[in-house]
């Protein structure tokens, strides 16, 4: 029986053993009715963590040291097992290719991608970037340890071991590119439904489908009030109804705007608001030249400084502060530039303005009939004298 066990070592012949027990740092083995030992981390390939089932096993070993005077005998499965799996991978790098299509299972997750085993031992990895056409934040939002999944192999390049060879993959890849029926599926005009994903200083992007992202520009964020971050109007994770105003499938572009699918308040302002018309607004904000008025939401006025002196009460002009209501008198309307500006609508040549205050944003009454009543009470009074 040594004699076998001398040869089987020299010539590293595989012999059958039976795992007897578990010891301390490994195993008892039987071989050859010899009494050998395996010590855990040559049991496997991979880490032991229930060493028990391994108890009872009869399988085949190496003779990694034999002392025939001491009687000490040391085996491994592992050496034999990697013998057998650098023949299995050998035979499975000769038919890999750019390009190939194959299922492997996900074993492990990290924050810049998943490595996915694809071969008896061969692993490569999916970068973040790689795993689908929509933006993914951490692998384990869409992938499990132990999933299969279709992958291609994007690259193959050499390792810093002998031998070793750096597998790139990707799932995205795998996957119909949902640009290239984009023309198809979003046309210009279109009002979609879609999820910011992130906000950056200039606007923010919306996802409208997977793996397809639009940018609503800060300037098309809203009608009704001035937007200097778009953290203002819209956070990640936000659902939003937007409007496509351009399409570019090239370049891989879509605009979008928010602003447009509630509708601009400036499209009828010069139907709305005539010169000469009376209106009660409130003080939107105050300037070295002037007071900001709010007409309605997303209309604002220019009351510039000079026209205070036309108010009957100039002075209570100067104490204006945002959200006073003041009334006001259209003097220009330039719809093109939104703009418009007014002057004090209490100004000397029209009767007292608080008679005729309405509603907020109701027109009050037209500049040319008050005018008229003036005119009509003052002739009263001159008859009247005669």
């Amino acid at each position: 029986g040594m004699d076998i066990l001398m040869d089987a070592f020299e010539e590293e012949i595989p012999v059958e053993g039976k795992v007897k027990s578990l010891l301390k740092g490994g195993y008892e083995v039987e071989v050859l009715q010899r009494r050998a030992f395996c010590p855990i981390s040559q049991i496997d390939l991979r880490y032991v963590e229930k060493p028990e089932e391994y108890v009872g096993q009869t399988t085949q070993f190496l003779i990694t040291e034999f002392d025939e005077e001491a009687r000490n005998i040391v085996v491994s499965r592992r050496k034999l097992l990697n013998k057998e799996l650098e023949k299995e991978q050998k035979a499975f790098y000769e038919g890999l290719s750019v390009g190939l299509e194959m299922e492997g299972k996900v074993t492990q997750l990290m924050p810049y991608g998943a490595f996915i085993e694809i071969g008896p031992g061969v692993e490569g990895m999916v970068h973040i970037s790689e795993l689908g056409w929509s933006r993914v934040e951490k692998p384990d939002d869409i992938l499990n340890i132990g999933d299969t999944v279709l992958v291609r192999v994007l690259g193959l390049e050499s390792g810093e071991k002998p031998n070793q060879i750096k597998i790139s993959l990707s799932i995205k890849q795998t996957l119909t590119d949902p640009w290239e029926s984009i023309d198809r599926k979003y046309q210009v005009g279109d009002s979609v439904r879609g999820k910011v994903t992130r906000c950056a200083a200039f606007g923010a992007f919306v996802e409208l489908m997977p793996g397809v992202e639009g940018l609503v520009h800060i300037s098309e964020m809203s009608y009704m009030r001035r937007v200097s971050k778009p953290e203002d109007i819209v956070t990640p994770g936000d659902s939003v109804q937007v409007l496509i105003k351009e399409v570019d499938q090239t370049k891989r572009r879509i605009s979008l705007s928010l602003r447009d699918v509630a509708g601009d308040p400036w499209g009828d302002v010069e139907t709305k608001y005539r010169v000469g018309q009376i209106i009660k607004g409130k003080v939107e904000k105050r300037e070295k030249f002037g007071l900001f008025i709010s007409l309605e939401p997303g209309i604002t006025a220019l009351l510039p400084k000079s026209k205070f002196k036309e108010s009957a009460g100039s002075g209570d002009m100067e104490k204006l502060k945002p959200g006073d209501a003041v009334a006001v008198m259209i003097e220009r309307v330039n719809a093109d530039e939104r703009r418009i500006t007014v002057a004090p609508g209490d100004a000397e040549n029209v009767d007292d303005w608080r008679s005729f205050a309405s509603n907020k944003g109701t027109a009050m009454s037209s500049l040319g009939e008050k005018l008229q009543q003036a005119l009509q009470t003052k002739d009263r009074k001159k008859t009247g004298r005669r």
